[in-house]
């Protein structure tokens, strides 16, 4: 199945971008390229849509804003020159929210979250399928967890301890590796051992988080940034 996609920027060159790589995507097709959020929603009235690259400083409607009015929503990927408006994107369920200059290998790993089997006519409200998951490599098989499910991850040696709503699972691989598999935006190194979910943090000083009623240090290297992410 190929995602026919809809960009809505008003960048020239931006747009020209997403179009050459969306060219280079086997499961991707530019259906339509709009300007501002007005002539996207004719789009997606006139046309099958299942993916949105959205900027989000558009002329007249704003990007939030646009996704406010649509009652049937396609897939969305935010892109961007203003990092800051991160975790508001995922209260919108994006699949991915891509910070400009975008480069290539970030847009892989962003259309890589894209589901391919997606309803793009389901209510927004309702679109089990555009709830983003990852696999990790457990027990010698491949064990799928809901990303929003996360609570927190912690490093131990060559091993990556994966705390969900439900359950534990123990993998191996690096943080690193882990963290290059998350949606941006939601989750956040506090410590060189320890990732949590920022949407799941109950509460907060500078020495420390807590997420489920487990108590997670910060580490001084992070301190600042946990601060800044968290006191808004």
């Amino acid at each position: 199945m190929v995602l026919q996609c809809l960009i809505i920027e008003d960048e020239p060159l931006a747009a020209e971008l997403l179009s050459d790589y969306i060219g280079q995507i086997p499961f991707l097709a530019v259906a339509s390229h709009c300007t501002d959020a007005l002539k996207g929603m004719d789009v997606l009235k006139s046309q099958s849509i299942d993916v949105i690259f959205l900027d989000l400083h558009l002329p007249g409607i704003k990007g939030f804003d646009f996704l406010k009015t649509l009652q049937r929503r396609p897939q969305v990927i935010i892109t961007t020159a203003y990092q800051q408006y991160a975790l508001q994107g995922y209260e919108f369920h994006v699949t991915d929210y891509l910070v400009k200059p975008i480069e290539f290998s970030s847009f892989l790993t962003a259309v890589n979250k894209l589901q391919v089997n997606a309803i793009s006519t389901l209510p927004a409200a309702v679109n089990v399928s555009s709830r983003p998951y990852i696999f990790v490599y457990a027990d010698k098989r491949k064990v799928k967890i809901f990303t929003a499910d996360i609570l927190l991850a912690e490093s131990e040696r060559d091993y990556l301890k994966i705390v969900t709503k439900e359950k534990t699972i123990v993998v191996r691989q690096t943080m690193q590796e882990f963290e290059k598999q998350l949606p941006a935006g939601n989750f956040m190194r506090v410590h060189r051992s320890f990732l949590v979910n920022l949407f799941l943090v109950e509460a907060f000083d500078s020495g420390q988080v807590e997420v489920a009623g487990k108590s997670i240090p910060v580490g001084r290297q992070y301190r600042n940034e946990v601060m800044k992410r968290l006191d808004q």
